[in-house]
This record gives structure tokens, C-alpha cells and sequence, in this order.
């Protein structure tokens, strides 16, 4: 009986300790993916990223279609040029594609150390902002509850709109 008591004991005092850690860990979530979409810097840097892929879309695609007309009046003169001059006339062609998919690459890895670039810089402030308003209204732990980041439930506080009027917006 005497060790009944005691593990009864030992239960309560468990669940109380437990109850009480609990007690102690505020905890708030932020849909950090929608704070970042809303930031203005964000629609400025998307606007400059889609303005630079245009740029690059307009090049390659004045090369692209230099290439067609000269595959164009090459075939077109096949007929009558002699065989080596096709094989040069083929080179050629050959090397402006392979020009046109380097030109396609680089231009992908451009836009992409771009959008690092601007991406950096917007997401230190978010990071810098949610930091802030989570230790001012004395939070423990900030989850970040955007689609697919492993939060199930966010039933807690949500500092949405505490960090957007932080930022300003």
C-alpha cells in the first residue's frame, strides 16, 4: 500500500511538472511565406526579376530566330553550294544552337544568383521584424505555420498582422 502511495505520488507530481513546464513555453506562429508575399520590397524585387527574364527571353529569342533564317536560306541554297561548303554551312548552324542553350543557361543561373540576391535582404528584415514583435509580446518559440512547413495546428496567436504593422505596411 505504502508503495502504492508513493508511485500515486510520483504520478501527480509528474503530471503537475509537466503541466507546468508547459505553462511556462508561450508559443505563436507566422505564415512566413504569406509575410514575405505581402512585403512591398518583395513586389519590387519580383517585378525586377521579371523585367530581367524579359530582357533575357527578348535576346535569346532574336537568336533563335537568326538561326531559323539562316537554317532557312542554308537549306534553301543547299542544292547549290558543293559539299564542304554545306558541312561549313552545317558547323555553323550547329555552333549558333549550342550558343543559343549556353545563352539559356547562363541566363538561368543569372536570374536565379539574382533572386538570391534579392531574396536575402527582404528575408533578414522578415526574420528581423518576426524576432522583434516575438519577444516583445514575450514569446518562447515563433513557428513558422506556411503551407508545408510541418505545422499542423496553429491554433495559438498568430503575429501575422503584429509584424506586418512592425514593417510598416
Amino acid at each position: 500500500m505504502k508503495q502504492f502511495k508513493s508511485l500515486v505520488i510520483a504520478v501527480v507530481l509528474a503530471i503537475c511538472s509537466v503541466g507546468f513546464a508547459s505553462a511556462q513555453s508561450k508559443v505563436a506562429h507566422i505564415d512566413v511565406q504569406q509575410l514575405v508575399q505581402d512585403m512591398p520590397e518583395m513586389k519590387a524585387a519580383q517585378a525586377e526579376l521579371q523585367k530581367l527574364q524579359g530582357t533575357y527571353k527578348t535576346d535569346i529569342d532574336a537568336s533563335y530566330q537568326a538561326l531559323q533564317s539562316k537554317m532557312k536560306t542554308y537549306q534553301a541554297e543547299a542544292a547549290t553550294q558543293t559539299q564542304e561548303e554545306n558541312q561549313k554551312r552545317a558547323q555553323e548552324v550547329e555552333g549558333m544552337q549550342q550558343n543559343i542553350m549556353q545563352a539559356q543557361q547562363q541566363a538561368q543561373q543569372e536570374l536565379s544568383q539574382k533572386e538570391m540576391e534579392l531574396l536575402k535582404p527582404i528575408l533578414e528584415k522578415a526574420n528581423a521584424a518576426i524576432l522583434k514583435v516575438g519577444r516583445a509580446q514575450g514569446f518562447d518559440y515563433v513557428l513558422d505555420s506556411s503551407s508545408g512547413s510541418g505545422v499542423i495546428l496553429a491554433d495559438g496567436k498568430d503575429l501575422l498582422a503584429d509584424v506586418k504593422k512592425e514593417l510598416g505596411f
